[in-house]
């Protein structure tokens, strides 16, 4: 089974650096950066690090998820944040669990005492009212419907007809995934705060999309 690594990077220089190198060669068979236009030196270290990265066509990370899938080859992906957010050791876990015959592993801040320590008060409050709004129209017991931190099998991808470039794009697959009844598994893992950079996640913003997302995703069956 071949893993793919599939970063979203904007101006993270500071969260490459310290995170990278922690990610360990025989974890992975391809890592793609996808780099929104960065101007602090994200670009360069990918390079001289002798990593992949391309310049996504359009804005966004829904555009740069759907751009990503055109070049991953592998059988399964993971999609990961370089800013500090995503625990490099947590992506064994994440195909160790997804071999057990999952469809997709979630890594969630909130399973068996798992914490974020980057949530501000309104981000807590949105992560946990979404999730709960899901559980209740879809009929599910997802811990963390909105973190991006998960691993999915590809062929998932056309199966659900994946076609959104909208940010709420982790929650268009779930929410799909969830009315083809198929197999979505967690493991607990904690949400350090991000190193360096800005917070690109606008919460206001961000949870307007979710909800058309969850309303449209609900009524259109």
């Amino acid at each position: 089974m071949r893993v793919s690594l599939v970063i979203f990077s904007l101006n993270e220089i500071d969260g490459m650096r310290v995170i990278m190198p922690q990610i360990k060669k025989e974890w992975i068979d391809e890592i793609i950066i996808v780099d929104g236009g960065s101007t602090d030196g994200t670009i360069e270290y990918a390079k001289e690090n002798g990593y992949f990265i391309f310049i996504q066509k359009e804005k966004g990370t829904g555009a740069a998820f759907m751009e990503a899938m055109e070049k991953v080859t592998g059988d399964v992906f993971i999609v990961f944040s370089p800013d500090g957010n995503s625990v490099p050791e947590k992506i064994p876990k994440l195909t160790e669990k997804l071999k057990e015959g999952y469809d997709m592993v979630v890594c969630s801040r909130y399973l068996n005492g798992a914490k974020s320590y980057d949530d501000d008060p309104i981000t807590s409050f949105g992560n946990r009212m979404f999730t709960g709004l899901i559980n209740l129209l879809f009929g599910s017991h997802i811990t963390d419907a909105l973190v991006m931190y998960r691993i999915y099998k590809k062929s998932i991808m056309k199966e659900l007809g994946i076609n959104t470039k909208s940010p709420s794009f982790g929650t268009h697959i779930l929410l799909r995934a969830l009315k083809k009844k198929l197999k979505i598994g967690e493991i607990p893992g904690d949400e350090p705060k991000r190193i360096g950079g800005v917070r690109k996640m606008q919460p206001l913003k961000n949870g307007l999309l979710e909800l058309e997302m969850v309303l449209k995703e609900f009524f259109i069956r």
